[in-house]
């Protein structure tokens, strides 16, 4: 076996980390070699995706540049319906706030009018009851009296005179 002097040995190392480099160097060129096709792959799908959506983007900010002023214009409308909303709405409420009060004022105007009427008619009746009643109890007090003497008139011819006393009575005097 050949002597493992210094020398020697310092000269193996210097082939091995020699071939390490020389490795290196063609693993770093394959690397280098793939990163560049990958490039250009890369490149490729770029340039087909820009083609593909730049005009997709253009066609959207021309889209947004004739739309802005509608949809604008449109909500402007909408903020000015909704205002006008707001007033009629509030016009509406005074409104009908304006006709329950009135409604309210008129029921009670309703209610006091035929309260006082069916007050007169329950007077009237009274009235009319007692006016009625009264000269019918007189007429009735009048019959029995008549027909009191009439049958004393009628007895007294037949049978002599008596003396009633008042317990006497069999008829009730009205």
């Amino acid at each position: 076996m050949p002597e493992l002097n210094h020398e020697t040995i310092q000269l193996a190392f210097i082939v091995v980390t020699a071939l390490a480099v020389l490795l290196q160097a063609i693993i770093l060129l394959a690397i280098f070699f793939a990163v560049r096709k990958a490039a250009r792959s890369l490149k490729e799908e770029v340039e087909d995706l820009r083609s593909s959506v730049l005009p997709l983007i253009y066609n959207t900010r021309e889209l947004y540049t004739r739309l802005a002023p509608k949809f604008e214009s449109a909500v402007g409308d909408l903020a000015e319906m909704a205002s006008g909303l707001r007033v009629q709405t509030a016009r509406v409420e005074a409104t009908t706030t304006e006709i329950v009060e009135r409604i309210r004022h008129q029921t009670i105007r309703l209610d006091t009018m035929l309260s006082s009427v069916l007050d007169a008619i329950d007077r009237a009746g009274g009235f009319v009851a007692e006016t009625v009643s009264r000269p019918v109890r007189q007429l009735s007090a009048i019959m029995a009296s008549i027909k009191a003497i009439l049958e004393s008139l009628r007895n007294s011819s037949a049978e002599p005179l008596t003396t009633h006393t008042p317990g006497d009575n069999k008829e009730p005097f009205v």
